[in-house]
């Protein structure tokens, strides 16, 4: 039998290092490679983390890191600046108000939370991007975009599992 250990969040452990995969993985997705004749799918791989970080735990310091992200997102796509910011942030701010709930769901019903969260986010996206263009934008492209997101879902939990034991005081 093991003892429950409980150790403290490291900011840059539980923030860091999950900023700098979502930035690296970002910046590997953009290459423009074709795999079969079809252009690489691009994942906006900080939702994972931004679901996942209202999870772990109530903190200041992921917003503030999500806008950071959500900009290196606008320069490496070339998207309206300020854009991504504020779809990591629709991503991170329902999932945080519901913290105690959405905490408590198993894995497939976390996966449909994300999903949903990711919907709203991307299609407030495809909105605001649609505004700035003043015609729709490909709805297929975004749809794209929301399915290879969504499929990101188990990165999000693994790092939701590494890190729900680490601060029990917000459990």
């Amino acid at each position: 039998m093991s003892a429950l250990t409980v150790r403290p969040l490291n900011p840059l452990e539980w923030l860091g290092g999950p900023a700098l995969a979502c930035a690296a993985a970002s910046l590997l997705f953009a290459v423009p490679a074709r795999l079969f004749g079809w252009p690489l799918p691009e994942p906006v791989f900080p939702m994972a983390a931004a679901f996942a970080w209202a999870i772990i735990r109530p903190s200041v310091l992921p917003p503030f890191v999500l806008l950071g992200l959500g900009f290196f997102l606008d320069l490496v796509w070339g998207g309206p600046l300020g854009l991504w910011p504020i779809c990591l942030l629709i991503t991170y701010a329902p999932v945080l108000f519901a913290q105690r709930f959405v905490s408590q769901l198993e894995f497939l019903a976390l996966w449909a939370s994300y999903a949903v969260v990711c919907a709203l986010s991307l299609a407030a996206g495809w909105v605001l991007v649609s505004l700035r263009a003043a015609t729709a934008v490909n709805m297929l492209a975004v749809v794209w975009q929301y399915v290879a997101t969504v499929m990101l879902f188990p990165v999000a939990f693994l790092v939701i599992k590494r890190y729900e034991r680490a601060d029990m005081r917000f459990r």
